[in-house]
């Protein structure tokens, strides 16, 4: 069973439209690499996990991919808000619009629909992990490619990516969105080291409140 709650840090509220930059981060959301494919994955393969505790970890981080298609959605809808007919067919959207209208549909950036054959699933624990690391890596690389596009795309002096927890950064500049993956506190345990959620906080509650 799922809880979905209505909050969010860090709202996505981007101002611009700018459909080039929807045209390639669609494929975050229906590509062979892009996060329905991950939620997908590890909600699946958790059934067959040998252990309680594998499959509370998929089921976790299946959750938390679905939060990244939300984002990934909401972040396509409002780099589209706005935009014509004229606009559409410009940046090459305008077979999504003659049968999905302005509604986001699951593609890759070339307009393929979504597929399940992209979704590894053997009942095999080893063989399933080792092919979400890869998975996970190549999810990777492709929002590499789309950093490395942002050159491009001429907003390169508008983006910036900091490799850190995001309780430890100061956002002392204006900025119209911030994409950060959330620690749910004790959910996510990877290490024994300090910068664990778990082990700065007390309690759920003091991380509610302090991170």
């Amino acid at each position: 069973m799922f809880k979905y709650c209505k909050l969010s840090w860090f709202p996505i509220d981007i101002v611009k439209k700018d459909l080039k930059l929807a045209k390639v981060i669609v494929t975050q959301y229906g590509g062979p690499y892009g996060e329905l494919g991950a939620a997908l994955r590890y909600l699946n393969q958790r059934y067959t996990m040998p252990c309680d505790k594998g499959k509370a970890l998929l089921t976790d981080i299946g959750t938390e991919e679905l939060g990244h298609v939300e984002m990934i959605c909401a972040m396509f809808y409002q780099l589209t808000k706005g935009a014509t007919i004229e606009e559409l067919k410009e940046y090459g959207l305008d077979q999504n619009y003659s049968q999905h209208g302005k509604e986001i549909f699951m593609t890759d950036s070339f307009g393929n629909p979504f597929n399940v054959a992209n979704i590894g699933a053997t009942g095999d624990a080893l063989a399933d992990l080792s092919e979400d690391m890869a998975a996970e890596e190549k999810a990777r690389a492709t929002y590499e490619h789309l950093m490395e596009l942002i050159d491009f795309l001429g907003i390169k002096d508008k983006v910036m990516i900091f490799n850190e927890g995001v309780e430890n950064s100061t956002f002392d500049f204006d900025y119209d969105l911030v994409l950060t993956s959330p620690p749910y506190y004790n959910l996510e345990i990877y290490t024994d080291e300090m910068t664990q959620s778990e082990n700065q906080y007390s309690s759920y509650s003091d991380w509610f409140e302090k991170w």
